[in-house]
């Protein structure tokens, strides 16, 4: 029987003491590879034993059958709801997928309802199954609480309880640290945005060039040559033709995307896993949802407006595994630039964000800083640490040399200040460390709503 790290067992404590104190629907948040299903199902196991019905919401094969997996592992037995599969609504436990569940909701009535990758939860069939059962309590749990199209997560919940971040999970000892390199300046990316993002189709075309996918492989066979990694692309096309490039190079190389059958889809991330295959090229597939430790590369070759998507990807190169202690991402497209350095510190909430006026690259995120002297990146700060390159007010342009990717470093946050944050529960504690730390007024105020929510 597996037993909860002691973090998730802080987590589980607090999504318990929510529901308890009165929030109905809670959403609780913990990084990529922090064990999310680990906690829910420890969650739902108390749940039944308590003579509850639990209800798992998941939209991924790959989710579906880890869901069940773990149930298995804790001895939690359970139904699963969805097509190709025998239902037993005996068990009081439901493992269900979203698009199957929705049109049988009057074969099992939950008493808890728990939503994997929460975030979607403001989807039409979400709200429709959630709406169906107003007296359930209602558990969600994501590593991005965030929507590209803005939209709000407290339409449907109501509290939020937050886990380790990324950065104390690799402090911990739980995943591996991130080397990124990046391009030194971001090339504009001269296409429409649709629902949030960039139009599929034409940044498409726009990535899909030759000068780009052999960049890609350059890079690949120069820092981390026959490494499994996972390259994520903007179409099938996209993915097959970076794949074909790859494999023309010398590497075992293959695609996946939501038009192969299952049994090939298994069988192609196995070769992964076990290193018969060493590239993997995705479009859209291994974003949520897929556990493979043995990955230590990400190849970021699609752009996004979307901080979740951008997370989910990295998250995928940082799980644990026998003789890997760290983790290389090649960011081709400039997504740090646009979403700050994967462990920087994030203040999620449950509000909406407005949609910010189009503007230039340079307006996005500054939440890295590339040196002028020696070209090492480093979060903002004054003066470089690698050089001591002083910062100017007014930021030169650095002229893109060759498409070549530097590497980033993240200035490392003092856990002692995370922890102190974190045990000031009172405004007049927050407006200290505020006044301590040079920081406005506001810091404290937003910290303090945020938590209140």
């Amino acid at each position: 029987m597996l037993t909860p790290r002691p973090y998730q067992t802080d987590l589980i404590t607090k999504c318990r003491n929510s529901l308890r104190s009165g929030f109905r629907k809670t959403l609780a948040v913990l990084p990529t590879g922090g064990g999310k299903t680990i906690c829910f199902t420890w969650i739902s196991n108390q749940a039944v034993n308590n003579g509850a019905r639990v209800l798992i919401l998941v939209h991924r094969d790959s989710l579906f059958k880890q869901t069940s997996k773990t149930l298995s592992d804790f001895g939690v037995r359970h139904g699963l709801i969805g097509s190709g599969y025998a239902p037993n609504y005996a068990h009081d436990c439901q493992v269900a997928k979203i698009g199957t569940y929705v049109n049988r909701m009057n074969l099992f009535e939950p008493d808890l309802i728990i939503v994997d990758e929460s975030h979607h939860a403001t989807a039409g069939q979400y709200r429709k199954i959630i709406d169906r059962f107003p007296n359930a309590f209602v558990l969600g749990f994501t590593a991005t609480p965030i929507r590209t199209d803005g939209t709000g997560l407290n339409a449907v919940f109501e509290n939020m309880v937050i886990g380790p971040s990324i950065q104390e999970l690799i402090d911990l000892g739980y995943l591996v640290e991130p080397t990124i390199y990046a391009p030194r300046t971001v090339t504009e990316i001269n296409v429409k945005r649709s629902g949030g993002d960039y139009n599929r189709k034409q940044l498409s075309e726009f990535m899909d060039k030759p000068t780009i996918t052999g960049d890609a492989v350059a890079h690949y066979s120069k820092m981390c040559s026959g490494v499994p990694a996972v390259a994520f692309c903007v179409s099938i096309q996209h993915a097959e033709n970076v794949a074909a490039d790859f494999r023309a190079a010398g590497y075992n190389a293959a695609s996946v995307h939501g038009k192969m059958k299952q049994t090939e889809i298994d069988s192609i991330l196995s070769g992964l896993g076990d290193g018969s295959i060493q590239v993997v090229t995705s479009c859209d597939l291994i974003s949520e949802g897929t556990d493979i430790p043995a990955i230590e590369c990400a190849i970021l070759l699609r752009p996004t407006m979307s901080t979740a998507l951008y997370l989910q990807q990295i998250g995928r190169a940082l799980r644990l595994s026998d003789g890997k202690d760290s983790a290389i991402v090649l960011d081709h497209v400039g997504n740090v630039s646009k979403h700050g350095h994967p462990c920087a510190e994030r203040e999620w909430t449950l509000e909406g964000t407005k949609k910010k006026r189009k503007s230039s690259e340079s307006e996005s995120v500054a939440s890295v800083r590339i040196c002028e002297e020696c070209f090492r990146a480093f979060a903002p700060a004054p003066t470089c640490p690698e050089c001591g390159w002083i910062v100017p007010k007014r930021v030169r342009v650095v002229k893109e040399i060759d498409g070549e990717l530097v590497k980033i470093e993240k200035q490392k946050i003092a856990k002692k200040k995370r922890m102190e944050v974190g045990r000031a529960r009172t405004l007049p504690e927050l407006k200290k460390i505020a006044s301590e730390r040079g920081y406005s007024v506001g810091w404290a105020y937003k910290i303090f709503n945020s938590r209140k929510k």
